[in-house]
């Protein structure tokens, strides 16, 4: 039988840190990453052959659960039909009509494999379309790997950025601006300073990447106003809730219109996908129509397109999204009884949640984040692994219901919670 201990440590002799992403390696929780060699509806299953209930599915693709029947079907078909092709094919046709007869802010739209590369392509519309050089993005909020982005704040309120990774230039992070999160007054500071400068504003209207920093609506309302104010495109990066949190995202939950988008996740049903979409005029700058080159062998390949149509369109046939805001507010209220003992409580939008530390005020910027928050949640992380639970290895991750996640798997998850909360005191 293989054993994970083993893998790790075979890993680290040909990939970086034994990883091919870094929260994989379990540097914020300790111990040894689990290798998994296959999953099935709401489970993970080890090499070592423990099942575990998986929260964090895959980082949030699986919206469905993991192999899904009627998405397996379909991949299964299209394997038959092609892997790659390189060339024009009718698939992802099919599921760019799909979207955009849904999404009436979709006017066109670009496929590619992630969502990093759909960010960094819709920042090159952008400066492409208004002429200007810098981007204003908020602290705690992220957006890919792209140089441009790998950045943090300065040691101003707000403005110019300091790189956040070795070898990301001073002179490209300096490019980017940045903004704390509900913050209105330093939001008007940067553009009072900089607005003829910034080509776009880009912002995750629900930021998921360090912890589940739900925004206040008349806040988001104000950002899209002070870009259309000062001509800067608004980009609304969805890679994360577009089409997780309703079919048209958050889009559709607050009814600020983008002028680009971003998607990502589940999109593809669990397969690697990605999108930029908006406008036409600033789409049709996209090459081969117009002069922003961007491309991609692997772009919309059929089973990412097949995988993702049959996810989509389950999607609205089954009204998926009203069953699980449902589930998870059945779930999030005997969770938070759960956790109480142990001073913690859980914030939850649609079908996201995470764990965090009580604090007594909704959690909205990096600043409200109590400290020591990661230490916190390392041996909590390690009581539930134990019990057969799997939550992502980061304190700052947010966790995500699929369908396969019913009630009795649910029950389940909390009879193993509640005995994770007892041993952590």
């Amino acid at each position: 039988m293989q054993n994970s201990q083993a893998l790790f440590e075979r890993s680290l002799q040909v990939a970086p840190g034994g990883v091919h992403s870094p929260v994989r390696a379990f540097r914020s929780v300790g111990g040894t990453p689990v290798f998994f060699a296959r999953a099935q509806g709401p489970y993970l299953y080890s090499v070592e052959g423990d099942r575990y209930i998986d929260f964090c599915q895959s980082f949030g693709p699986n919206i469905l659960g993991h192999r899904d029947p009627d998405v397996e079907h379909v991949l299964k078909q299209t394997i038959e039909l092609g892997w790659c092709f390189g060339a024009c094919e009718p698939y992802s046709l099919e599921l760019a009509e799909l979207v955009k007869a849904e999404l009436p802010w979709v006017e066109r739209l670009r496929f590619v494999c992630s969502g990093t590369e759909a960010v960094m392509s819709a920042l090159r519309v952008a400066r492409a379309a208004t002429g200007r050089p810098s981007i204003l993005k908020f602290e705690g909020c992220y957006h890919g790997h792209a140089d441009s982005l790998l950045v943090k704040a300065g040691s101003g309120l707000a403005g110019p950025s300091a790189s956040d990774s070795a070898g990301v230039p001073e002179f490209l992070a300096a490019q980017t601006l940045t903004c704390p999160l509900d913050d209105e007054a330093a939001l008007e500071h940067v553009f009072k300073n900089h607005g003829s400068q910034i080509a776009a504003v880009i912002i995750e209207p629900m930021p998921a990447n360090y912890g589940l920093l739900l925004q206040r609506p008349e806040y988001l309302q104000r950002v899209a106003e002070m870009a259309r104010a000062n001509g800067s495109l608004l980009i609304l990066d969805e890679v994360i809730s577009g089409f997780r949190v309703a079919f048209g995202g958050m889009v559709e939950r607050t009814g600020i219109r983008p002028d680009l988008v971003t998607y990502g996740k589940v999109m593809g049903g669990g397969l690697a996908v990605g999108a930029y979409a908006g406008r036409a005029d600033l789409m049709d700058l996209v090459a081969p129509a117009g002069k922003v080159y961007q491309a991609g062998t692997l772009s919309a390949n059929p089973l990412a397109m097949r995988t993702g149509w049959a996810t989509l369109n389950k999607l609205k046939t089954f009204r998926v999204h009203s069953v699980l805001e449902e589930r998870m507010q059945d779930f999030a209220a005997e969770l938070k009884k759960v956790l109480q003992p142990a001073g913690l409580t859980v914030t939850h939008f649609s079908s996201v949640f995470w764990i965090h530390p009580q604090t007594g005020k909704p959690l909205r910027s990096l600043t409200d984040l109590p400290a020591g928050m990661g230490d916190r949640y390392k041996s909590f992380f390690h009581a539930l692994l134990k019990r057969g639970v799997y939550m992502a290895p980061s304190g700052y991750e947010v966790g995500f219901l699929s369908l396969a996640h019913e009630t009795p798997v649910l029950d389940e998850a909390l009879g193993k919670i509640r005995e994770a909360v007892r041993d952590i005191g």
